[in-house]
This record gives C-alpha cells, sequence and structure tokens, in this order.
C-alpha cells in the first residue's frame, strides 16, 4: 500500500515497451515524410479548385477522362458533398503563374484569368453534360502558397516556444522539456499519418494540429499539476510511485474528456462533409496520440531527467522563521 492512496497500474513499469512503440511510430512518420511527403493541398500549393453542379449523379472518372483529353494534366477530381457536385482541383498552370506575376499590378486582371479558365472548364464539360453549372471557383498563387507554408510553419514553432516558456515559469525546466517532447511527438505522428495516407493537407489541417498542441498540453499539465501535488503530500513515496498515483488519478478525467471529444469528432469525420474531412481526421489522431503522450511520453521524460520532490519543494533555510525579529 502507497502512503498516496492505492494506485491501480504501475504505468511506469512500462515505460520502456512506450519509449520502443513511439520511438517506432516516430521513425515511420518521418521516414514517410522524407520519401512521400505530404499531399498539400491548394493553400500550400497554388491552383484552381473548381466545384461543377450536375443535375444527376456523375461519374468522377468520367468526368477526370474528359477533362484530361482536353488537355488538363494532374488534375484531381472528387465527389464534393454529393455525388451530383464534382470538385476539380488543377495544379498552376503557366497562365495561373503569369496572372500571380501581375497580381500586384492588377488585382482585376488576375479575376479575369480565373474566370477564363473557369469557363474553358465549364465549356468541355457541358460538351459531357448540358446541366453541368459551376458553384464555386478559387484560384491561390504560388507565392502565397510558400507565404502559407513559411507562415504556418513558424506559428508551430512559436507555440512550442511559448509552450515551453511558460511551464518552465508554471513548473519546473525538466517539466517543460517532458511537455514539448509530449508535443512534437504528437505533431511528428499526426503529420507522419497524413504523410502515410496522403490525405490533403491544407490550411483546416494546419489549424488541427495547433488545437491537437493545445489539447495534448492540457491534459499534461493536469498530470504535472496533480505530480506537484502529490510530491508535496507523500514524503516517503518513490518519484516513480508519485507519478504512478497522479497519472491513476487523473485517469478517469482523461479517458472521459477523450471519449466525449471523439464522439463529436467521429460525427463530424462521417456527417461534416469533405470541407472539414481532414480537420476532423487531424484532430481524431491528434486525440489518441495526446491522451497516450500525456501518460507516457511527458511523464516518463520528465523522470528520465531526474525530477524529484526537492526540485518542486523549495527548501527552507534554517532559522528563516526568525527573520522578523529584530
Amino acid at each position: 500500500m502507497n502512503i498516496l492512496g492505492k494506485i491501480n497500474y504501475d504505468f511506469m513499469s512500462k515505460r520502456k515497451v512506450a519509449l520502443v512503440l513511439s520511438t517506432l511510430l516516430i521513425i515511420i512518420a518521418i521516414g514517410s515524410l522524407v520519401t512521400r511527403g505530404l499531399n498539400l493541398g491548394l493553400d500550400f500549393t497554388g491552383g484552381t479548385v473548381v466545384v461543377v453542379n450536375f443535375d444527376e449523379a456523375v461519374d468522377v472518372s468520367q468526368v477526370r477522362e474528359k477533362l484530361e483529353s482536353s488537355g488538363y494534366d494532374n488534375i484531381v477530381v472528387k465527389n464534393f458533398g454529393s455525388s451530383k457536385d464534382v470538385e476539380i482541383t488543377l495544379p498552376p498552370q503557366e497562365s495561373d503563374e503569369s496572372a500571380a506575376a501581375t497580381a500586384e499590378e492588377s488585382s482585376i486582371e488576375g479575376e479575369s484569368d480565373e474566370a477564363k479558365l473557369s469557363n474553358d472548364i465549364l465549356q468541355h464539360l457541358k460538351d459531357f453534360d448540358t446541366s453541368a453549372r459551376i458553384s464555386k471557383a478559387d484560384y491561390v498563387g504560388s507565392q502565397v502558397g510558400g507565404e502559407l507554408i513559411e507562415q504556418g510553419s513558424l506559428a508551430l514553432l512559436y507555440a512550442i516556444m511559448g509552450i515551453l516558456i511558460y511551464v518552465t515559469v508554471r513548473f519546473e525546466w525538466r517539466f517543460s522539456l517532458g511537455a514539448i517532447a509530449a508535443l512534437v511527438h504528437d505533431v511528428v505522428i499526426t503529420a507522419g499519418v497524413f504523410s502515410i495516407w496522403q490525405v490533403e493537407f491544407d490550411l483546416t489541417v494546419l489549424a488541427a494540429l495547433l488545437a491537437v498542441i493545445g489539447y495534448s498540453l492540457n491534459d499534461t499539465i493536469v498530470v504535472f499539476d496533480r505530480i506537484r501535488e502529490n510530491f508535496r503530500k507523500g514524503r516517503k513515496a518513490t518519484t516513480e510511485q508519485v507519478i504512478n498515483t497522479s497519472i491513476g488519478q487523473t485517469l478517469s478525467r482523461t479517458v472521459i474528456t477523450s471519449f466525449t471529444t471523439l464522439l463529436v469528432l467521429l460525427a463530424l469525420f462521417i456527417f461534416g462533409g469533405d470541407l472539414i474531412h481532414g480537420f476532423a481526421f487531424a484532430l481524431l489522431v491528434g486525440v489518441i496520440i495526446g491522451t497516450y503522450s500525456s501518460i507516457f511520453v511527458a511523464t516518463t521524460t520528465t523522470l528520465a531527467l531526474g525530477i524529484s520532490r526537492e526540485d518542486l519543494i523549495p527548501v527552507e533555510k534554517e532559522g528563516a522563521n526568525l527573520d522578523h525579529i529584530p
């Protein structure tokens, strides 16, 4: 019996298994990111997206064949919400690059080029089905996409740096490194999943990664706060016992929070449509990985750095209670 209370499970005894699992997942994720890369969406690569509506359901493979025979290469054609709506994504064309180069001189010209491309696609599709009509057409220049990649990377970096400073001030530097290890672990594995399955990576997915950082940190902070509290209560308990007890005391809260969050995300993933499919998928993966990392990665890293009761409770100086006596 531990003086801090009954420990339901010895989590820290499994830290070596968790280390092997995490290392394996990170190696696979990084390997995929290096060899296959991310399937960057229009927000990052630039190009044109056109959504075409039809009166009847259409076969996307036939639409793709029609456009490819009309001279459009490397296009992506998929259903958009229903079988009657088709989303067509085109990589930057030579005309698109010319429009991007002159966008600062004339925004009107850029709009006319976009309209010309959309109308050209529509004319080809009307030969395929006379009911075809365009409901949406978006154009993003490749320069804008490059800037979004840079700004998105900086956003992730600034978020991690801010968390490092906050946890160091709020707790102790060993805790901050444990929290950062868990966050990097979560982001790399989530990005790796997108690379392995080649799910489109756009701005909504980047926003989801930032949300994953916040979610994972919240769970980690709850565990860290309980560890600090139990260090003060259990003077004779070892560091491993304190961490095991702290995880056990917060586990029910973590499981309930993660389960209810996953229910909402599953509903979004299944019924939310293509617009938020990537966002919901990223959060689904991130919540699962984040819950795991809060239990094993953050605490294991902190334990490996040698955290102890003395690091959290300042030593009272001898005679400090007599300083008020003149």
